[in-house]
């Protein structure tokens, strides 16, 4: 089978290599901007951390709402290349306007208005560089996510030695540096992607959607799904906010003299998800040669203990007071990663998998959405830090995760004949 973009590299289009580059460079802007900007609000603006934490949550909320509305803007009216291109320069924009602090509210707003555009225009090239039927397409997607986590790996390394060493404002640049790159390698790759041409109606798109329906049961299903997810979220995006700032006050970050910066730390997620993927999927994949597939909403309840127990290992380390040291820390990340890679994924091809013909790009949207809410929720339930002692805190957000993997579980209990039959 050919590619529909001549030449390949590594036994892939080599159009797939210039999105994944394109892709880990927009990340590690995303995340490099995201690993300062708690520590921003609260130690160079003085925000209080009740405010700060508001802020934060309304950011990330927004970093997924945006593309719902991006995604139709670019199919309908601009077309992918186009909204890449605009959205990624808009990007750029927000990221250097975050180098001047009178600027931080409407850069906040330009990176996310950018990112709308950008999010869901790139990886929806990666079917066009195939022909229908072409195999490696399967595992393509799996390629295109490293890029995901090796951005999110380098971005606190980076742009947050720079800003706490250096200064808050050299991590913010550094920042938008890496979204330039990364533009810069989606225009020199152009001659690697397909043409595109801009869209302005989309009616056979249209005509399809039509003659479909969501049934109800499986909207409800999808959205008992999202409820959970919504819930799971409190808890699992403190990892950028109330974590952080535990990760600066409660913990001894001493290496033999040197103190370990405390961004770093948010290095440690992405590069457990690269690690874990692989034994992780090679292990699912055992079981299901050997007839065990586990149901998908179980999985992902078994998922959200697990980040409960990370939770509950934080209670325990706080309550025995400040100075604890970082390998708990470390430990904490490598369970709550591991949770995640059991809930996250699972629940996105779920979705994907419930989805009618015609409306796929509408019923994934609604993940997004409860991502979205989620991030939202998240940013009020980080209000608390300082109402209530630490150990208490970690201990409602352990609490926070059970509760979703119990919402799960009754779902599980409740569709379990209906997804066997899907």
């Amino acid at each position: 089978m050919t590619t529909r973009a001549a030449g390949t590299w590594f036994g892939q289009p080599r159009g797939l290599t210039v999105l994944f580059l394109t892709n880990m460079w927009e990340q590690f802007s995303y995340y490099g901007m995201r690993a300062l900007l708690v520590y921003y609000m609260t130690r160079e603006l003085l925000l209080a951390q009740e405010k700060a934490s508001i802020i934060y949550g309304v950011y990330t909320a927004c970093a997924y709402f945006t593309p719902i509305v991006g995604g139709v803007v670019a199919d309908r009216y601009l077309g992918k290349r186009r909204a890449i291109v605009l959205g990624g320069s808009i990007m750029a924009l927000g990221h250097f306007m975050m180098t001047f602090e009178p600027l931080f509210y409407p850069a906040l707003a330009t990176i996310a208005l950018g990112n709308g555009l950008f999010l869901p225009s790139l990886p929806s090239q990666i079917d066009d560089l195939y022909e229908p039927g072409d195999p490696r397409v399967g595992w393509a997607y799996n390629v295109y996510y490293v890029g995901v986590n090796i951005g999110g790996f380098l971005a606190p390394l980076i742009c947050g030695t720079l800003g706490e060493v250096y200064g808050w404002h050299w991590g913010f640049g550094a920042a938008g540096i890496g979204m330039v790159l990364g533009l810069g390698i989606y225009l020199w790759g152009q001659r690697h992607l397909p043409e595109q041409a801009r869209r302005t109606v989309v009616r056979e798109g249209a005509g399809a959607a039509g003659g479909r329906r969501l049934a109800r049961s499986t909207a409800l299903l999808l959205a008992c799904i999202a409820l959970s997810v919504t819930v799971f979220r409190g808890a699992y995006e403190q990892v950028g906010n109330t974590v952080a700032l535990w990760a600066e006050s409660g913990v001894d970050r001493d290496l033999g003299g040197w103190t370990i910066p405390m961004t770093w730390f948010q290095s440690l997620n992405p590069l457990l998800v690269m690690a874990m993927t692989p034994s992780l999927l090679a292990f699912w994949r055992r079981r299901a040669e050997e007839g065990r597939v586990q149901r998908p909403l179980a999985r992902m309840a078994r998922g959200a203990l697990i980040v409960a127990g990370a939770y509950l290992l934080l209670a325990a380390v706080a309550s025995l007071g400040s100075g604890a040291s970082w390998l708990w820390l470390v430990l904490f990340f490598g369970i709550l990663t591991l949770g995640e890679l059991f809930i996250l994924p699972t629940g996105l091809g779920l979705f994907a998998r419930l989805a009618p013909e015609g409306l796929r790009a509408t019923t994934v949207a609604a993940w997004y959405l409860a991502t979205f809410a989620g991030s939202l929720f998240a940013g009020l339930v980080g209000t608390l830090w300082s109402a209530l002692p630490q150990a208490v805190y970690f201990l409602a957000l352990a609490g926070l995760a059970g509760v979703s993997a119990l919402l799960l579980t009754a779902i599980d209990r409740r569709a379990r004949d209906f997804l066997e039959s899907v």
